[in-house]
Parts: structure tokens; sequence; C-alpha cells
């Protein structure tokens, strides 16, 4: 009996031993190494060595399940092989030199809460493919050079807390189907080229704290049923083409002050910053 429990050990402590992620995984995060010129950035991976020594890389059960890269001198293209590491729950590459487009493989990554990619060179148009993951509860996307609308498809991320687009150069409108984003805590487009009327619908959203819609071309009122938007602490939405300025409100404030004109003798100036 004392042999066969030896046995035992000696085979756990083996397959422990030799744990290791899938060729395919680990493909994957060498592609991402070489396509950002991995060699130079800040915190770099020694590649014979395991996967979790790398910096950045957490692993749970033999999969990647975070990427956490921020400020680490990445310069280059996201390769689609990325899509590839399907147990990923947080991907961020925030404060980087990334540039090319956002890899429609990203679609595969169904596991995805938190996606973040702001600051960087991105370009081209949103991909209507980020509309699968419907895990998503943090997209922050903000500081790039990304053009065209915002795709309708990510409505549909009803788990969204975070919808973070400012700084780049969105066109079009904003979505009237924003409504569907019932859990979102955190809005700002500002820093775009959005044309339109703020729509009505963002008065659905109960849970929103804060919203930041400046420096766009939107036209028309502020909508009076913000008013309902019991939890609204940060509201902005000056530098537009609206009917008349309003205070740009950030703090524990009544819903009603949100919605008055700016008063040219005694509104206080607030600077648009975009939230994290």
């Amino acid at each position: 009996m004392k042999n066969i429990k030896l046995l035992l050990i000696c085979f756990f402590i083996t397959t422990y031993s030799f744990a290791d992620i899938s060729s395919t995984e680990k493909d994957a995060l060498v592609a991402l190494y070489n396509a950002t010129n991995g060699t130079n950035w800040n915190a770099t991976w020694d590649l014979s060595k395991p996967v979790d020594t790398w910096y950045g890389i957490k692993i749970e059960n033999d999969k990647v399940v975070e990427i956490n890269l921020a400020f680490n001198n990445l310069e280059g293209r996201l390769p689609q092989e990325i899509g590839s590491l399907v147990s990923l729950r947080t991907l961020n590459f925030g404060f980087n030199k990334i540039s090319g487009t956002i890899p429609t493989s990203i679609k595969n990554l169904k596991d995805l809460t938190s996606l973040e990619l702001f600051m960087n060179k991105l370009e081209g148009t949103i991909p209507s493919e980020l509309g699968e993951l419907k895990k998503l509860e943090s997209l922050k996307l903000y500081s790039n050079n990304l053009t065209g609308a915002i795709p309708t498809e990510l409505m549909g991320l009803t788990n969204l807390k975070e919808l973070l687009l400012g700084s780049n150069f969105l066109t079009g409108t904003i979505p009237n189907e924003i409504y569907q984003l019932s859990k979102l805590e955190k809005l700002s487009l500002m820093d775009n080229k959005l044309e339109g009327q703020i729509p009505v619908e963002i008065a659905q959203l109960g849970q929103l704290e804060e919203l930041v819609l400046s420096s766009n071309k939107l036209t028309g009122d502020l909508p009076m049923e913000f008013i309902n938007l019991k939890n609204l602490n940060t509201l902005m939405v000056s530098d537009n083409n609206l009917n008349q300025e309003y205070i740009s409100v950030s703090g524990n404030n009544p819903p009603g002050i949100m919605l008055l004109p700016l008063q040219k003798q005694n509104a206080t100036a607030i600077m648009d910053i975009e939230k994290e």
C-alpha cells in the first residue's frame, strides 16, 4: 500500500511538472512578441523559459487567462493569432505604440470581460465582431485613430459597465439602441466627430454615473428625461453644436443641476477628462 501511495504521489508531481499551455496558445504569444517588437519591450520575455515566467501573463489550469502589457513599449501590429487565446478574460495593451487595425479574430475570445486598447495608434473602424463578446464588461478604445461609425453591434453587449471610445475620429450618430446597455456606468464618447441629437434613450440607463460627450458636433438640446438618471454624477456636453451650452458637472450634485444652461457669470469651468 505504501508503494502505491508513493507511486501516485510521483505521478501527480510529474504531471504537474510538465503541465503547460497548448502549443497553439504559446505560438499565439510568440506571434504577439514578434509582431510588436518584443526584444525592445520594457519588460521582455525570455522565450526559452516557461510561459508562466513571462511578464504580464497569467495562467490558470494550463490556459492563458490574462495578458497585461500596459506601459510596455509594444510597437507594431496585433497579430490575428491573438484570437487563439480563447480562455482570455483580461486583455490590456494600454499606453503603448500599437498601430494597424484591431484584429477581427478577437471575436473568438468569448470569455473576455475586459478589453483595453486605449492610448495607442490603432486605426480603421471598430470591428463589428466585438459585439460577439457577450461577457465584456469593460471596453476601452479611447485615444487612438479609430474612424467610422460606432457599430450598433456593440449595443448588444448587455454586460458592459464601461464604454470609453473618446479621443478618436468617430463619425455618425450615437446609436439609439444604446438603451440596451442597461448595466452601463461610464460612457465617454468625447473628442470625436459625432453628429445628430443626443439620444433620449440614454435616460433609460439607470446605472449611469458618468456621461462625457464633449467636443463633438452634436445638435439639439439635452433631453429633459436625463433628470431621471439618479446615479449620474458627471455630465460633460460642452463644445458641441447644441442649442445652448450646459454646465459641466462632476461630483455629487442633484440631477436637475445638470440640465441647467451655462450662465455667463457664475458657471464653473470643468476640464473634460477621459475617465478610465
